[in-house]
């Protein structure tokens, strides 16, 4: 039997640290004020899904940390996460798997479900292509804040080119499993507008995701936009609500206002 590889991280010290410990620090930290900052809106309920950006930690670590602080009480329960998020280098068509046997962080390695991936590879729109998968960082910087804060468990992660909402919905319900699963995607909002306009297209945006309308996104909404339509589509089937948990830009984190991005974190439960 031919063992799988082991995807080695590409955008360590780069979107977050490379060092262990500064890294589970960094985390934490972000864990910390991600969930001062959801509790003061009120208590949320435990997420089948989650929406979270991808930039470098300084810049949305503590929006992420809100949604991922919702795990903690789930630690022993979610023992599966399917991972989706948007191609950045490469082009394709449909989602792409990973033929690695495990991921690695700085914190150490994440198994991949292949049993899972198996079970998707049979979908027309699903392919392995791992070119896809080698210097992306929408996936990778979720990785350090799921061995944080979950125990033992399996990774299914995709990329998203070019799909239909549909067609990601199919890939989800194949994947979707019960309480021991957990979906997250990785998206930013809009990208490089002044603050004021950014703030109102992610407004607009997030009225969109909590009504669960995928044709409410479009291509100034958000670079994750594929794979967030197809879960609104598998949310709504599944009668899931969603709960703004955070809305930020770069503006409001760690950079200047004049060309910021846009943060979400959003929880289905």
């Amino acid at each position: 039997m031919t063992a799988h590889p082991i995807r080695e991280p590409a955008v360590a010290g780069l979107f977050y640290p490379d060092d262990a410990d500064v890294l589970r620090r960094t985390v934490r930290a972000c864990l910390d004020e991600g969930r001062e900052r959801r509790e003061r809106a009120g208590a949320a309920a435990a997420p089948k899904a989650l929406i979270v950006p991808h930039a470098g930690y300084v810049y949305s670590g503590s929006i992420a940390g809100s949604a991922y602080a919702l795990l903690l009480p789930l630690r022993e329960q979610v023992r599966r996460v399917v991972l989706l998020g948007p191609s950045h280098r490469v082009a394709l068509r449909g989602l792409a798997l990973s033929s690695a046997g495990a991921w690695r962080t700085p914190l150490g390695d994440v198994r991949l479900d292949r049993a899972g991936a198996a079970l998707l590879e049979a979908l027309p729109q699903v392919r392995v292509l791992d070119a896809a998968h080698a210097d992306e960082h929408s996936l990778e910087v979720q990785l350090p804040f799921l061995q944080e804060t979950l125990g033992d468990f399996s990774l299914l992660p995709l990329v998203a080119g070019d799909a239909t909402a549909g067609e990601v919905a199919q890939v989800l319900e194949l994947a979707w499993g019960g309480d021991e699963t957990l979906i997250v995607v990785s998206s930013d909002l809009s990208h490089y507008y002044d603050y004021a306009t950014a703030h109102s297209l992610d407004r607009a945006t997030t009225a969109a995701i909590e009504a669960l309308r995928p044709d409410g996104l479009d291509e100034e909404s958000a670079c994750g936009r594929v794979p967030v339509r197809g879960l609104l589509v598998g949310a709504k089937r599944h009668g899931l609500r969603c709960r703004t948990l955070d809305l930020r830009s770069s503006g409001d984190t760690a950079g200047p206002r004049d060309r910021v991005v846009g943060y979400g974190a959003y929880a289905f439960a």
